[in-house]
């Protein structure tokens, strides 16, 4: 099936009242060339446990910006112990060191925050797709987050024709505090992406 062909605006109505599980499983019966992306964020265990329920040997793309905090390496490891994920972990060209004497860890005033995201961040994502070219992404964008995806949905297409299936899309912050709660899920409270900055902004990949 050519994913490209799909009429998400049709499929996005349908879908709009399916729980989670019900359009992850509806997903997985499409391609098996798929892969999940995480920053294992402060609710990646949401999308992560559920994802596994239905399918474990699924491609987990990480692209580690090596600027987390240290309670985000033990959230992620953690979470990739616990589930035994099929992480793929991808990283600047450039080490920390190299960053830190050549950029610095710039604000989103600095001249140098465009490079910094374009080192730490956007170039392992473009690698990462260049190297596994899936043909659907799962992933956990949701409504109310940034203004871009706002104007997204279940479903959408990336700049390259890549099926985003994002299943938490119209969930609150509340609903997924109540289902980490239910489930006994970790939250990474102290997450914090220096390519964001603020909540409110892009990290970049979704622009992609």
């Amino acid at each position: 099936m050519n994913l490209k062909n799909l009429d998400i605006v049709s499929l996005n109505a349908q879908l709009r009242h399916k729980t989670p599980n019900q359009i992850i499983q509806w997903a997985l019966k499409l391609t098996d060339n798929r892969i999940v992306t995480t920053s294992f964020g402060v609710y990646s265990s949401v999308l992560l446990s559920t994802i596994n329920k239905h399918d474990k040997a699924i491609k987990v793309i990480w692209c580690d910006t090596l600027y987390n905090q240290p309670s985000t390496y033990i959230h992620a490891n953690n979470l990739i112990s616990e589930y035994q994920l099929n992480i793929l972990k991808y990283q600047s060209l450039k080490t920390k060191k190299e960053i830190d004497e050549t950029i610095g860890l710039p604000t989103l005033e600095d001249d140098n925050h465009d490079k910094f995201s374009e080192v730490v961040k956007l170039e392992p994502f473009r690698r990462a797709l260049k190297e596994n070219t899936p043909d659907l992404w799962f992933t956990n964008i949701r409504v109310r987050q940034t203004e871009l995806r706002d104007k997204k949905d279940i479903l959408s297409f990336s700049k390259d024709g890549i099926l985003k299936v994002s299943p938490f899309y119209y969930w609150t912050n509340a609903d997924l505090d109540i289902y980490i709660q239910q489930n006994n899920l970790p939250k990474n409270v102290g997450y914090f992406d220096p390519i964001k900055a603020l909540q409110n902004r892009e990290c970049g990949i979704h622009l992609q």
